[in-house]
C-alpha cells in the first residue's frame, strides 16, 4: 500500500504539483526583429500558458495572432533548431509531437521569441498560417555546453558565476 501511495504522490508531483497558470504579461509574447535584433511584442489573443519555478524548461503557451504569416516571416528571426518539448497531458492545447512534425514539414514556422530569456534558454514561438501559435522554452547551443560543465564557446555570452 505504501508503494502505491508513493507512486501516486510521485506521479502527482511530476505532472500537476509544480505547474501554475501564467498571469499574462507583455514579455510572454515577443519575437525577435530581423531589423533590430531585439524582441518586440506582437499582437495576440486567447493566451493560455503554464510555467513552473522548478525548471526553466516548463513554460508552454498557446495563443492566436492576427498578424499575417507573410508579415511574420519577413519581420522576425526564424528559429531553425526548434524542438517543442512535451507538455503535461492535462494542458491539451499544446501537442508537442504534432507541432514538431508540422515544423519539420514546413506547415508551421518557428521564430526566436527571446534569446537567453534565462542563460542558455530561449523562448521559441511557432506559428501556423491560420494564426494558431505556441511557445516553449528550449536549451540553446550555449546552454548545452555550459550545462554540461564546459566553458562557454567564444560566441556565447559569459556564463553566470553560478554556472562556471
Amino acid at each position: 500500500m505504501s508503494a502505491i501511495a508513493a507512486g501516486i504522490a510521485l506521479y502527482y508531483l511530476q505532472v500537476y504539483a509544480y505547474y501554475e497558470e501564467v498571469t499574462l504579461q507583455v514579455e510572454d509574447v515577443q519575437m525577435t526583429s530581423l531589423f533590430t535584433g531585439e524582441p518586440e511584442p506582437i499582437l495576440f489573443e486567447n493566451f493560455n500558458a503554464i510555467d513552473s519555478d522548478s525548471s526553466p524548461l516548463r513554460f508552454r503557451a498557446c495563443f492566436d495572432t492576427s498578424l499575417s504569416f507573410g508579415f511574420l516571416t519577413e519581420t522576425y528571426e526564424i528559429y531553425d533548431a526548434a524542438e517543442p518539448l512535451n507538455a503535461p497531458g492535462w494542458f491539451d492545447c499544446f501537442q508537442a509531437g504534432e507541432l514538431g512534425n508540422d515544423l519539420s514539414s514546413g506547415v508551421a514556422v518557428a521564430f526566436m521569441g527571446i534569446e537567453n530569456i534565462q542563460y542558455g534558454i530561449d523562448r521559441v514561438i511557432a506559428v501556423y498560417p491560420d494564426g494558431r501559435a505556441f511557445a516553449w522554452h528550449q536549451i540553446n547551443e550555449c546552454g548545452e555546453v555550459v550545462f554540461d560543465g564546459n566553458r562557454a564557446p567564444e560566441h556565447c555570452p559569459p556564463a553566470p558565476e553560478r554556472l562556471q
